[in-house]
Formats: structure tokens, C-alpha cells, sequence
């Protein structure tokens, strides 16, 4: 799934590849995938772009966005894939395909759920909005502003939920909170008003320098970029840690079924502290 690191490393992957392609023709799905959603018909995309020039990238919360000349952009975020092929190749299903006119192809597909959106300057989504306008983990400004929404939350909301809920950091979603909070040594369940002030400076701390090394490493090993390659960032919390233990002290992992998703923690590093 698409969170800030991916976003960003797609983000820079199409500003190195697609940038200044001219877009030839634009494939409408080969396959309906109920759960991917477009702005309009997709089969409109081909009139909107052909002929259009890439003229950049952007990267922001859980969205990727490829500029194109005359003020489109095509958005993606959750669970859409984009692979790029200099040959052209296409998958045999897919939801959207960008033909470029040097033959070469930017495909979309979706995995669980999804939207591929395309929109001038007028999207007023609000999970765009919040993403567009978040304050980023690496500004000087996101200290006091992760400190803020600290006092601001309701004191029995859970660590977890305080992370990857309501779009208090775009971007920060299950995935990249599972190692924010072991490197915090917080158990995903923990309320916030059982945290001292040294437990929510420890919380902050952690969840700059996760976002820092995910980014400096290209995003998640559990993610793929436009090559289809996995990220080099070794996710410290996720179904594989089920099987190589807790990567702090080696003892064994706890998954469970939390908030409509599964956490994993360590209850040795990660106690719940009620």
C-alpha cells in the first residue's frame, strides 16, 4: 500500500523516467476491478492525455501524482501499482495503461482497493487535501506540530490509532507505524494518556528517524517500485517477523487482529501498560 515513503520514491522514479515522454494513447482497464475508483470514465483518459507532455512528479502523503502540460495530473494512492516497461509490455489485466510514443508504457493495477484519479486544480478529495498540505516529518516545523496534535488527541485513542487514523500524518499509515512504535518501544495498544512526556518525546523522535531511514533507502521491502523492485528499507514489523522474531531482543513476535487490521509488536519491547 501506497504511505509516504512510497509516494516519495515513486514520485522521484517517474521524474526520472517519465519526465518529458509525450503520452501516445491511454488504455482504459482490461479488467474491472470493483474496488479501484476513477475520476469520470476511464475511457475518457485517452482523450484528455494523448499528445500531452510529462512535466513532473509529485510525492505527499499517501498520494503519487504525474504532472502532465496544460495543468493535468493523474493521481494514484492505496493500492495501485504503477510499473514501467520500456518496452511496452502489458499485463494481462490491468486498470489503466499509459502508452508513450517511444513505445514505452506506464501500467496501473490494483491489488486490494484504489483510486486513479484524474483532475486539473480544482480535487477537492479530503484525503488528497490533507495529504497535499501535510506538515512532513522531515520539515523543522513537524516537531511542534506532532506535539500539537499530541495534546489535542483524545486521551483514551490508542498509540496505533493516534499514528494511522484521521489523517493526523498522512501518509503514517499501518504499515510504516508497526516499526515506528517498536522503535518507540510502545505497544500498539497503549492509550496515549498512559504515556509520560519522555514516552511521547520517544514517539516523536522515533517516527522522524523511521520516516528518514524509509525514505534514504528508497521505501519498504514489503513495496515495489516502478521497476517492480522491492524498497531497501528491511521493515523491522510485519508477517516475516512472525518467523525471524523481534529484531531488538529475538524473542517471539505477537500478531493480532486490531482496529480492522493486524498489528505486530513485541511484548517484551513493547509492553501494555495500562
Amino acid at each position: 500500500m501506497i504511505e509516504l515513503p512510497e509516494a516519495l520514491r515513486l514520485a522521484d522514479e517517474m521524474r526520472a523516467i517519465l519526465v518529458g515522454r509525450t503520452v501516445s494513447r491511454v488504455l482504459p482497464p482490461s479488467r474491472v476491478h470493483k474496488f479501484c475508483w476513477f475520476s469520470g470514465n476511464p475511457s475518457a483518459y485517452d482523450a484528455a492525455l494523448s499528445s500531452r507532455r510529462v512535466v513532473g512528479a509529485d510525492g505527499f502523503g499517501i498520494y503519487a501524482e504525474l504532472l502532465f502540460d496544460g495543468g493535468l495530473s493523474l493521481a494514484v494512492n492505496d493500492g495501485v501499482n504503477l510499473r514501467f516497461s520500456k518496452s511496452g509490455e502489458l499485463p494481462e489485466n490491468y486498470q489503466l495503461a499509459i502508452v508513450f510514443e517511444d513505445s514505452s508504457c506506464l501500467c496501473f493495477t490494483v491489488q486490494m482497493y484504489g483510486g486513479i484519479i484524474l483532475h486539473g486544480s480544482d480535487y477537492e478529495n479530503e484525503y488528497y487535501v490533507k495529504s497535499k498540505n501535510a506538515v512532513s516529518p522531515f520539515s523543522d516545523d513537524f516537531p511542534e506540530h506532532f506535539r500539537r496534535v499530541f495534546r489535542e488527541s483524545k486521551p483514551k485513542l490508542s498509540a496505533k490509532a493516534f499514528l494511522a487514523t484521521e489523517q493526523r500524518f498522512p501518509g503514517i499509515g499501518n504499515g510504516c507505524a508497526q516499526d515506528i512504535l517498536l522503535k518507540a518501544r510502545l505497544n500498539p495498544k497503549r492509550k496515549l494518556e498512559t504515556l509520560t512526556d519522555e514516552d511521547a518525546e520517544r514517539l516523536l523522535s522515533a517516527l522522524v528517524s523511521v520516516a528518514c531511514e524509509m525514505r534514504s533507502q528508497s521505501g519498504r521491502d514489503t513495496e515495489k517500485g516502478l521497476d517492480g523492485m522491492a524498497g531497501g528499507y528491511r521493515t523491522m514489523m510485519c508477517k516475516n517477523s512472525l518467523m525471524t522474531g523481534c529484531p531488538i531482543c529475538g524473542g517471539t513476535v505477537t500478531k493480532e487482529a486490531y482496529m480492522g487490521g493486524s498489528v505486530y509488536y513485541c511484548p517484551v519491547c513493547q509492553p501494555l501498560i495500562k
